[in-house]
């Protein structure tokens, strides 16, 4: 191993010949490993075995938002790693005030590494290249449940998915919102609106709110129950 993760490992973590580590490379495995030499440029190590822990959600589930501005767009990349989501898809929308460079798509793409590490995630969440919102909300497979948060919509809580292997897609405007324009395309394409509560929420906290409420509604239709 050669680079940033071996210079990772051998100055920054210190390991030393005979210790262990847990290797993955995004294909949602994880390999035990012995560290056999490390220098400041390179590390060798000896793969023990392989596992694959089961840590992934039982359904694919894609958010596509426009990157916030600054800082917050690493911590939606790492939250969102966190919480098992699939796919990130960055929106370019009218109202859009950033519009990543490749240099930031690179960046965030590193950010779902390290918070892989962090969290035990094997699978990597993918960081799909900026697309418009025309082509995005016209994408997809008929059986898809969408969601595009907006503002006084009618409804007001996560609908239960068709199926357990659906994918969820769910959409969040820049920080002036969706135009009407844009929120009547969607409705159009198959997109349900929600309102997402009586505050302004950034887009990082609409996306994450999005996210955990797609998770927990698909674990509780998808859960046995209690025929008591």
């Amino acid at each position: 191993m050669t680079g940033w993760e071996a210079h990772h490992l051998a100055t920054v973590c210190r390991l030393r010949p005979g210790d262990v580590v847990c290797l993955f490379n995004g294909d949602g495995h994880e390999y035990p490993a012995r560290v056999v030499a490390a220098s400041k440029k390179s590390v060798s190590l000896e793969v023990a075995g392989v596992a694959a822990p089961p840590r992934e959600l039982d359904f694919p589930l894609e958010i596509a938002a426009p990157v916030p501005k600054g800082d917050r767009g690493q911590f939606l990349v790492e939250k969102l790693t966190e919480l098992g989501v699939t796919a990130f898809v960055l929106l370019l929308c009218r109202q859009s005030v950033v519009t990543p460079r490749v240099g930031t798509i690179d960046k965030l793409r590193r950010y779902v590494i390290e918070a892989s590490k962090q969290c035990g995630r094997n699978a990597l969440m993918s960081v799909a290249a900026p697309a418009g919102w025309e082509s995005y909300c016209n994408g997809g497979e008929p059986g898809d449940l969408r969601i595009v948060a907006h503002p006084t919509a009618a409804l007001k809580k996560m609908p239960r998915p068709e199926g357990p292997s659906r994918l969820i897609r769910c959409a969040v405007g820049p920080e002036g919102g969706f135009a009407e324009e844009e929120i009547d395309m969607a409705v159009a394409h198959g997109w349900r609106p929600m309102d997402l509560g009586p505050r302004i929420l950034r887009v990082e906290t609409a996306a994450l709110f999005l996210a955990t409420g797609a998770i927990l509604t698909a674990s509780w239709y998808n859960c046995p129950r209690d025929p008591k």
